[in-house]
């Protein structure tokens, strides 16, 4: 039954195109004829009236009746064997003899919901990684920011979503410590110092990183650069150089932030970490000779500061010494007194030669200076040839 009906249909497309090309022909004058029966078939019917008969319409079947009176039969036209061909190509030749536009129908219907499917899957589920963030656009605009997981969209182009790494912390290099790129800024002293250093940056809310300004890494480094110096005109070279460089990125990031919160640009300021800051190259050899020559003052500045401290620290302890002694003093005077006495005699007299005389009577002289230097002079020779 499927069968006789997809004939039926295949012979009703067919008919309905030669009806097409017929009227086609009839409405544009064709040069095969006004119509049916005035093609060469009718060559005595149409001979009385001195016209010249116009050549056989192809897309008329011949007529039964003509063929019976003797009018010479012909092949099939070139549409018929177009439409045999096709029917064959596309597995036709059934019980109808036309198209099987049902199963071909059909192909086609399955094939568009197929992409219908794939495109609503695609456009409309999303899987958004946990270190990113998803802004999701309707129709261009901002519609809402979505966290990590799987997300459900309107399919493109009515919702589309942009994702963006919220953790990643960026570097952003200004200057170079190469001598062929200089970063010249002044400082307070009027003097002029190379500066390369780096910014370090995270997105904060992408949805304003997205929208709010048109070039945000530009616009970070123009801020970057201008906070720069204006923080470095508030040093002066010994310290931008030197010891200063701590103050200068902690102020550096403070008016960065600043800056960027009042653009709205969705980022964070991690640090500034400062690479090389020396002066221009052209004093750069005078530089580091002031620089050398101010480090051996920081030197003996420092050797003084250790010899006072040592004078100091030896006053302290022969102050509380004599504190000690004057304690002891205010029990005992009179032994105070002598054991002082005692005590600085023999400080005294320790290093002199010394002779002793009795009260009594004159002692021998006993030579033991010249002994002991006898006994002294052997080690000292041995110790020489050592």
């Amino acid at each position: 039954m499927n069968d006789q009906i997809e004939g039926s249909m295949g012979r009703r497309t067919l008919w309905g195109l030669r009806q097409f090309f017929d009227s086609i022909s009839l409405m544009a004058n064709s040069p095969w004829g006004s119509g049916p029966g005035k093609g060469e078939d009718d060559e005595g019917k149409g001979s009385g009236d001195g016209k010249r008969p116009g050549p056989r319409n192809p897309w008329i079947t011949p007529d039964p009746a003509d063929q019976r009176r003797g009018a010479k039969p012909r092949g099939p036209s070139a549409l018929d064997e177009l439409l045999r061909k096709g029917r064959g190509g596309f597995g036709g030749g059934g019980s109808g003899g036309g198209f099987d536009l049902a199963d071909s129908g059909r192909i086609w219907k399955w094939a568009i919901v197929a992409v219908l499917a794939l495109w609503l899957f695609f456009s409309s589920f999303h899987i958004v990684p946990p270190e990113k963030e998803g802004v999701v656009t309707r129709l261009g605009s901002y519609a809402r920011t979505v966290g990590p997981g799987v997300k459900l969209t309107w399919p493109a182009p009515i919702e589309r979503i942009r994702m963006e790494d919220v953790r990643a912390i960026r570097t952003m290099a200004i200057g170079s410590p190469n001598a062929t790129d200089e970063n010249f800024v002044l400082t307070r002293d009027q003097s002029i110092v190379d500066l390369a250093y780096e910014v370090r940056w995270s997105v904060r809310s992408p949805e304003l990183f997205f929208f709010q300004l048109a070039n945000p890494e530009d616009t970070i480094r123009e801020v970057a650069e201008s906070a720069m110096r204006a923080t470095v005109a508030n040093f002066d070279l010994v310290q931008a150089i030197g010891p200063g460089r701590v103050e200068i990125e902690a102020q550096v990031q403070r008016r960065m932030q600043a800056l960027l919160d009042e653009y709205r640009a969705g980022v964070t300021i991690q640090g500034i970490a400062i690479r090389q800051a020396d002066p221009p190259s052209q004093v750069d050899e005078a530089f580091k000779e002031v620089t050398a020559a101010r480090q051996e003052r920081e030197a003996a500045i420092n050797l003084a500061r250790a010899y006072q401290q040592q004078v100091l620290e030896r006053a302290r302890g022969d102050t509380a010494a004599f504190d000690q002694i004057y304690e002891q003093y205010r029990l005992a005077p009179d032994v105070t007194r002598q054991r002082l006495y005692y005590e600085t005699m023999e400080a005294v007299l320790s290093n002199v030669d010394k002779t002793i005389v009795e009260a009594r009577g004159v002692t021998p002289y006993l030579p033991l200076n010249e002994v002991q230097k006898r006994l002294r002079a052997p080690e000292a020779a041995t110790k020489g040839g050592e």
